[in-house]
């Protein structure tokens, strides 16, 4: 088990006018042990990012380490690392041993070694009973925890996620997120997990690095990206449904995005006028859209509130010590704010 740092990282393609940089200048510092989760939407080069770390993509500039070693020159064989794709890539003629098996047997590992390690590995995923089948009679979660256990047997110091879930279902996805808890307090290996959903980063990570447009906008526990994000992005992209952010606030500064989430705006006898355009309900809370001058806004309420008709008016008051304010020309959290 090692840790990781990223140093000035930058990845570019092509050379002269045609050069495309994707990545620019990375910069964290990953503990020993620690579970960090890269979050960001399509083509924000989180997975470019994690395929730097891993070999997989050449660095363009900066530096890598892992443990105690700049690795930007060595070969993926070489850097220690698993690596959980999207896609299985099981070994179909294989059974589930084999596939578990089938990298330490490339590296001549012992046999009877080979069989401690899957046997530790399968009890871990719980996968005993499904070491003699293929992966075609195996179901989506099961093929998953299979090619987690063929990470785990090669015992590395870095455990690398590409969007290991993104081929499940949505109970499935929740059950494999568990698993992957579990299985993070029993090992404690060093991980790094790339998702473009935010309720997987917000679930599994002990941080989070939250990518937009090859910029690392913001590197912090769930708690801090949640409660005070550092870019009108951030708050935009984690949160469901995202941060309200209002540009024509009524007493707002001009130059300052005001921003307030929807569960910390309370229906009032005064306050903000919303005209309701919509709600939905979904389950034990609601969500009301309205209009703030041209501006449409969300107020999360409880199920004991009855929502209110499209077309009416309502007040609500933003609570004071939840507000936030964002520099409206570059889109930062304003300091102090």
């Amino acid at each position: 088990m090692a840790s990781i740092q990223l140093k000035n990282v930058v990845k570019k393609y092509g050379k002269g006018k045609a050069e495309l940089q994707v990545i620019h200048g990375v910069n964290a510092d990953i503990a020993n042990h620690e579970f960090i989760v890269i979050v960001g939407p399509s083509g924000c080069g989180k997975s470019t990012l994690l395929r730097m770390v891993a070999g997989l993509e050449e660095i363009s500039g900066g530096e890598i380490w892992i443990g105690d070693r700049v690795v930007n020159n060595l070969e993926p064989a070489e850097r220690d690392i698993a690596m959980v794709f999207q896609n299985y890539a099981l070994y179909p003629h294989m059974t589930v041993f084999d596939n578990m098996a089938y990298g330490l047997k490339i590296k001549k590992v012992p046999i009877d070694e080979i069989k401690v390690r899957v046997d530790k590995a399968a009890g871990i995923l719980e996968l005993g009973h499904l070491l003699e089948r293929k992966p075609r009679q195996l179901s989506g979660g099961q093929r998953q925890r299979v090619a987690m256990g063929r990470a785990i047997v090669r015992q590395p110091q870095v455990f690398l996620f590409d969007e290991p879930l993104s081929n499940l279902d949505a109970k499935l996805r929740a059950q494999t997120r568990l698993e992957i808890q579990k299985l993070h307090r029993e090992l404690g290996i060093t991980s790094l997990f790339v998702t473009h959903d935010q309720v997987e980063a917000m679930t599994l990570a002990q941080r989070m690095i939250v990518m937009n447009a090859g910029v690392m906008e913001q590197f912090g526990t769930p708690e801090e990206v949640y409660t005070r994000p550092a870019t009108t992005f951030v708050a935009s992209f984690i949160g469901s449904p995202p941060m309200n952010l209002i540009k024509n606030a009524p007493g707002g500064k001009p130059g300052t995005i005001l921003g307030i989430r929807p569960e910390h705006l309370d229906i009032t006898s005064y306050g903000w006028e919303l005209k309701v355009e919509t709600s939905e309900m979904l389950g034990a809370e609601r969500l009301i859209y309205g209009r703030l001058g041209d501006e449409m806004i969300i107020v999360r309420t409880d199920e004991n509130h009855t929502p209110p008709a499209p077309g009416t008016t309502i007040n609500v008051t933003p609570r004071s010590d939840r507000l936030h304010a964002f520099d409206a020309a570059t889109g930062k959290r304003i300091p102090g704010a």
